[in-house]
Formats: C-alpha cells, sequence, structure tokens
C-alpha cells in the first residue's frame, strides 16, 4: 500500500510540475467567483472515478481549513490549516484546556490519489506525514497514518474559512 501510494505520489508531482508553464483550465463550476482574489472553485474526483482529462489545481484549492479535531487527553485541539497556493502549509494546534502556546509546523503540501487526498510533510524530519480525504472544495477530513478514516466515528473535519 505505501509503494502504490509513493508511485502515486512521484506521479502526481512529475504530473503537475510537467504542466507549471501551461495556463490553467478554467474551472467548469458555474458559481461565480466573488472576487479576483478568491479561489476558484474545484471539481473534485471523487473516489473510484475515472480521473482521466480531470487535473487538480493546487492554487485554486489553496485557502484556510479550521476546526476542532478530537483529543485524548483534552476537550478537542483547535487547528488551522493554511494551504498556501504555492504548495507550501502552515498548521497551528491549540490543545483545549491545556496550558502552553499552541502548537506549529508547517513544510509542503500536495495533492495525492488523483486529488482525492491532500498529504503534508512537514519541514520538520521529527513529524510524521499528514493525509487529509477532500471530501469537497470546502471541507478535508483528516486520514490515519494507514490513509484510511478514524474507526472511532468522531468529526476529524476542517471547514474552508472565507478568504479575508
Amino acid at each position: 500500500m505505501t509503494h502504490r501510494l509513493l508511485t502515486l505520489a512521484c506521479l502526481t508531482v512529475l504530473a503537475v510540475s510537467a504542466c507549471k508553464q501551461e495556463e490553467p483550465a478554467a474551472p467548469t463550476d458555474t458559481t461565480p467567483a466573488a472576487t479576483d482574489t478568491a479561489p476558484a472553485a474545484v471539481d473534485i474526483v471523487p473516489t473510484g472515478a475515472d480521473p482521466a482529462g480531470a487535473e487538480f489545481d493546487v492554487r485554486a484549492f489553496a485557502g484556510t481549513f479550521s476546526g476542532t479535531l478530537p483529543c485524548a487527553s483534552c476537550p478537542g485541539i483547535d487547528t488551522t490549516l493554511v494551504l498556501n497556493p504555492d504548495g507550501t502549509y502552515a498548521i497551528t494546534e491549540t490543545y483545549q484546556d491545556e496550558a502552553g502556546a499552541p502548537a506549529q509546523m508547517d513544510g509542503t503540501w500536495t495533492a495525492e490519489a488523483d486529488g482525492t487526498q491532500i498529504l503534508l510533510d512537514p519541514n520538520s524530519k521529527s513529524e510524521q506525514d499528514r493525509l487529509f480525504a477532500i471530501d469537497s472544495n470546502d471541507h478535508i477530513t483528516q486520514l490515519g497514518a494507514d490513509g484510511q478514516p478514524a474507526e472511532s466515528g468522531l468529526d476529524y473535519g476542517l471547514d474552508r474559512q472565507p478568504a479575508g
């Protein structure tokens, strides 16, 4: 499974880097953009769908996602994930009811599995990669290290925040 995921990641990076000089295709979503700086809507290819001809637009998907993730030792972890259009990210996690500064991490992010997942690769190699499923243009869900949703049934989702 890891070998297959690594192969898909390499192919995705190769495909994205080969297309960098081309103009991105116009989005097929009919939703008008609020402003020229607002991210355009992205058509997400559902898992198992034929991705032929469908490309994931990293710049269009970039944005800020936040929510409260489950925590074993506290009521929750207030999480804000900023996905930058240049492929970098920053994540801030604040453990509720615990003293101390928020945990911050940064690195690079890439679209994986035909644009249905996001891989966070931290700059600090002491931290593990993280994987998120792209549920829609406005919602992502943190996955386990095995690439599967948590079996606990708890909400590991983050919602897109308005640009501003």
